[in-house]
């Protein structure tokens, strides 16, 4: 019996999957507000997206542009949806979203808009042999300051830092059932992502001054407590925004994240991810009035979550496959 080169492939991809099914399932949480949730546009046109400017198809289009994003499009011309990383995100009083990697786990919940999970996963997924799960618990306009005020800050706990863990905890609980692919794999906690810092920023005499390092710092303990993962590697995004150069408030928020990831207690667990340079013009973007959601530029959302994930795989001994 001749065995081809076609059949060796099909039977190496078999058994990787096979391989794939038993190894426990990594889940990354991935936390904040609304950029966390995803504003970035896939392919919408007219006046009202600034004619497909800085949308993900209006990049693709261009020769020089193409090759970063290349990836996301099969060779059919379909967009691509992964088999291997699932996304689970609970919106807040509207039907949860749970299913393979691709467009749509944002707000919208449509196939029009995408967040940081979607390069971050494929950078995830591309290094895990095991299955990759990503539990977004991302809420528009929320502060750590209060409403994910964790514990150990005192006062009122955060209603959101409280959902935050029960989501986490109900997606554990249904990940064979919500994942039918994941039957007896198991899980493993693998990383938490935060990505917020917008309305801390715009009340900096109650949050980005006195407090937000030391609430964000609260937050990974408290994170790491209720989910009983001492050393879960933790990732602070940069809050990225149109203010590079803007008002002191800004920039003493900005200090302060990286502050929090540089406390001696932290150091080989958490790590802080630059994304400032990552802003692109509001003329060359979809929604050039948002500056609030970084002008709905997908190349942005890209990077961010490319960022995000590569910082990561280096927190935790890894190597992005792709540059």
């Amino acid at each position: 019996m001749k065995i081809t080169l076609a059949i060796l492939s099909a039977l190496f991809a078999f058994f990787g999957q096979l391989e794939a099914a038993t190894k426990p399932v990594k889940v990354f949480i991935l936390a904040g507000q609304s950029n966390m949730e995803g504003q970035a546009v896939v392919a919408k046109k007219g006046k009202e997206y600034n004619d497909g400017k800085g949308t993900l198809a209006g990049l693709m289009a261009d020769p020089a542009e193409a090759p970063m994003f290349r990836h996301l499009r099969g060779a059919d011309g379909k967009w691509t949806v992964r088999d291997d990383v699932f996304v689970r995100f609970q919106r807040e009083d509207r039907p949860l979203l749970a299913g393979p990697l691709a467009f749509g786990f944002t707000h919208y919940g449509d196939e029009h808009h995408f967040g940081p999970e979607l390069q971050f996963g494929h950078v995830v997924g591309d290094f895990f042999e095991n299955q990759v799960l990503l539990i977004k618990t991302a809420w528009g306009g929320k502060s750590l300051f209060k409403d994910f005020r964790p514990p150990s800050s005192g006062g009122e706990v955060g209603k959101y830092f409280t959902l935050m863990i029960a989501q986490v905890r109900e997606a554990l609980a249904n990940l064979e059932k919500e994942f039918p692919t994941t039957r007896g794999c198991g899980h493993e906690l693998a990383g938490f992502v935060w990505y917020q810092g917008w309305n801390d920023g715009v009340m900096p005499r109650t949050a980005a001054l006195p407090e937000y390092e030391t609430n964000l710092v609260n937050l990974i303990r408290d994170v790491r407590r209720e989910l009983k993962s001492p050393k879960l590697p933790v990732i602070i995004g940069e809050l990225t925004g149109p203010w590079v150069k803007a008002p002191p408030e800004w920039e003493r928020l900005r200090k302060a994240q990286a502050d929090a990831a540089a406390r001696p207690e932290f150091v080989g667990n958490v790590s802080f991810v630059p994304t400032r340079d990552f802003v692109r013009k509001p003329e060359d973007s979809p929604n050039p009035g948002h500056g609030h959601h970084e002008f709905g530029n997908a190349e942005t959302y890209f990077l961010v979550g490319d960022a995000l994930g590569k910082g990561m795989l280096k927190l935790i001994g890894g190597r992005a496959s792709r540059p």
